[in-house]
């Protein structure tokens, strides 16, 4: 566990800049995908990249999810979340229902519009990604996720938070 200014009490020697190397490295790799898909997103499918993550989110659920499930399934605040499906549930996308054992919770869940609409992002999204990364051989692909996924979980396990 790292203590609040980041030092480290086990003698853990760092890797001499290394790590901030990586950091940066990582930062720029995600910023450059993150812009060329939600241009992408505008330009051909007429939509932002948080819509299509409630969308996507929608689509794996196989039953209609409270705002509160699709909020932690998103990593963002209920706040965000609401104003994304009330303009979906206004475009015909989403079915939002009350629930019927408590009156105060909102679940929603694509409606066959949606389904229909999502379907064709997702292919052209994919797509996308696909020639994002089409000069990463399958070999390097495979490896370049287990070493991320190795790092990821060392990172939550520092931090001392859920794996994702």
């Amino acid at each position: 566990m790292l203590t609040s200014d980041g030092d480290r009490r086990d003698g853990y020697q760092p890797h001499t800049k290394q790590s901030l190397r990586l950091w940066l490295r990582l930062l720029d790799t995600v910023t450059v995908v993150e812009k060329n898909v939600r241009s992408y997103l505008k330009t051909n499918c007429d939509s932002t990249l948080p819509r299509f993550d409630v969308l996507a989110a929608l689509d794996r659920s196989d039953s209609p999810l409270t705002m509160s499930e699709l909020s932690r399934r998103l990593l963002v605040s209920n706040g965000n979340v609401t104003g994304v499906i009330a303009r979906l549930v206004e475009d015909g996308y989403v079915i939002r229902q009350t629930d019927k054992s408590d009156r105060r919770t909102q679940r929603v869940s694509l409606s066959r519009r949606g389904k229909r609409h999502f379907v064709g992002m997702a292919k052209k999204h994919e797509a996308l990604v696909d020639r994002i990364f089409e000069d990463v051989r399958d070999v390097e692909m495979e490896r370049l996720l287990k070493l991320l996924t190795k790092l990821n979980k060392s990172i939550h396990e520092k931090l001392g938070e859920d794996d994702r």
